[in-house]
């Protein structure tokens, strides 16, 4: 059994670390608030003008120069991770890194060994994580979040568009994770180009969904060219915004579960200490004892 002043240093060293992750906490969760707010305001706004965009991709004729329409071959593929700058988050950006890993060693296998595939990572845990996987980062964004706004992360977006119509690329996926609450975030794999064209269902008379025709003024070439980077930049910076309360959710959560296991070790470890100081006086009564007898005698 280890002595006294082991398990007194033990018991001083877990209590520090308990104040630490119980402050991380507190820390995330005020962060937490002001990112929850930003998604929940955007995502209305974003999930409707995708709709709008997918929508009016679906029903743009031959005649119109749609850019980030599908193109009939596929020839370089792009990935791009977003993840933080910091750990201390339960499995936020290791999930990333994992999807990410899959995409270019499994889906896009075959593209990959031939040199036709490029990662992006936004974070620097993604760039130290796809590194350690043996994927080279073609490109990183690691001060993205210093000073987060819809700007900084249009300058991005835009690298991707010029990639995707300049036919450097042909297929551009996302991965992230997106935020749900403060205990789950989903991993999402979301194709960002090309654009996806609206689902094409049956509707019955007096059942279901209205279809959905717009009047395009000025004119459909006009509203295409507008309408589609604009939206392209929302759905990327809400995927920015997504990802960024996740991970204050999931350290929130992941600082938590730290500050508890920590209480609970704490009082296994004075559990030691009072068993250990318990034998301590016995063996010292005993000496005391057996002196005595050894005196009398």
């Amino acid at each position: 059994m280890a002595n006294l002043k082991d398990i007194r240093t033990r018991i001083a060293s877990v209590k520090s670390t308990q104040q630490v992750t119980s402050a991380m906490k507190m820390v995330s969760a005020a962060k937490l608030r002001k990112a929850q707010d930003a998604i929940h305001m955007m995502r209305p706004y974003a999930d409707k003008l995708n709709e709008i965009l997918t929508s009016v991709s679906s029903n743009l004729d031959s005649s119109i120069d749609n850019k980030y329409a599908v193109r009939k071959n596929k020839e370089k593929i792009l990935i791009v991770a977003i993840t933080s700058n910091r750990g201390l988050c339960g499995g936020f950006n290791s999930n990333v890194v994992k999807r990410t890993s899959e995409l270019y060693f499994q889906t896009f296998q075959e593209y990959s060994q031939n040199g036709k595939v490029d990662v992006i990572a936004i974070g620097k845990k993604g760039v130290e994580g796809l590194k350690s996987k043996g994927i080279k980062v073609f490109k990183s964004f690691m001060d993205i979040y210093d000073g987060l706004n819809f700007t900084s992360v249009s300058e991005i977006t835009q690298c991707f568009m010029e990639g995707y119509t300049e036919g450097i690329y042909d297929h551009i996926e996302v991965v992230y994770n997106e935020f749900k609450n403060a205990a789950v975030q989903n991993l999402i794999t979301e194709q960002f180009l090309p654009v996806k064209p609206a689902e094409t269902r049956e509707i019955q008379p007096g059942k279901g969904e209205m279809r959905k025709d717009y009047i395009f003024e000025p004119s459909m070439q006009e509203i295409a060219d507008i309408i589609i980077p604009q939206s392209l930049r929302i759905q990327f910076y809400k995927a920015i915004l997504d990802s960024v309360a996740s991970e204050h959710g999931a350290r929130m959560t992941a600082m938590h579960k730290a500050t508890d296991n920590a209480g609970d070790l704490i009082r296994e470890l004075k559990l030691q200490y009072n068993q250990a100081r318990q034998a301590a006086i016995t063996n010292e009564i005993l000496e005391i004892v057996s002196g005595a007898n050894a005196q009398k005698g």
